[in-house]
């Protein structure tokens, strides 16, 4: 076994399991994806650290743990069409394609997404639609999904993404100022939104028409 497959096992066993992520397919999927395939060459040997790495265009790879609570919030089932906002570096997209039946991932960098579509492509991923838009608008063509995942700061839930929530459906997203967050859950059940808020976190902001500005 090489090194990076090493630093992987260990990723899962220290990082998340024994963080209480319970959800055994998370953990295999984890377990299965390259994450340092994601990030820049210069940063693959840290690629399974505990904590973020930046990418291009000021953006980040989330920290694995993080990745893995939001994933497991999300409550993904295989017959699920996921949309995430926050394309990034493509590897939060991998993991929601092993649990869900259709992901659609929206990136307003076209070179992060042009990036993050050749790595998924190459990894052999055939159910995740990569497309350059403003995320804080979702995406109406594909709607309603089952789950919405955001993963960059919002300023306040945006009102398209509850729109495009289906019935019985799940968003999860970061809500706060510009440097400090809070996870929140939203629940849409017999037409109305429940919201549950879980633990606090930093991510760079969701800038767009329902977000922050530039």
């Amino acid at each position: 076994m090489d090194e990076l497959s090493i630093d992987r096992e260990n990723m899962v066993l220290f990082q998340i399991k024994n963080r209480d992520i319970k959800d055994e397919r998370i953990l295999r999927a984890m377990l299965s994806i390259p994450r340092h395939e994601f990030v820049p060459e210069s940063a693959q040997r840290i690629a399974y650290g505990d904590h973020p790495i930046r990418i291009d265009q000021g953006q980040t790879i989330s920290q694995p743990y993080i990745v893995a609570l939001m994933t497991e919030l999300l409550k993904v089932k295989r017959h699920h069409k996921v949309l995430e906002v926050g394309t990034g570096s493509g590897y939060q997209a991998a993991i929601l394609a092993e649990l869900a039946k259709e992901v659609y991932t929206l990136e307003r960098f076209p070179k992060l997404a042009e990036s993050a579509q050749r790595v998924l492509k190459e990894l052999g991923y055939q159910n995740i639609h990569v497309l350059v838009a403003d995320g804080t608008l979702g995406y109406p063509p594909a709607a309603p999904y089952d789950r919405i995942i955001v993963t960059a700061a919002a300023p306040k839930v945006p009102d398209s993404l509850l729109d495009q929530l289906g019935p019985a459906g799940r968003l999860v997203i970061p809500v706060g100022s510009r440097h400090r967050q809070n996870l929140e859950v939203w629940d849409h059940k017999e037409d109305k939104f429940k919201k549950s808020v879980n633990v606090p976190v930093v991510f760079v902001p969701l800038v767009g028409e329902e977000g922050w500005q530039e």
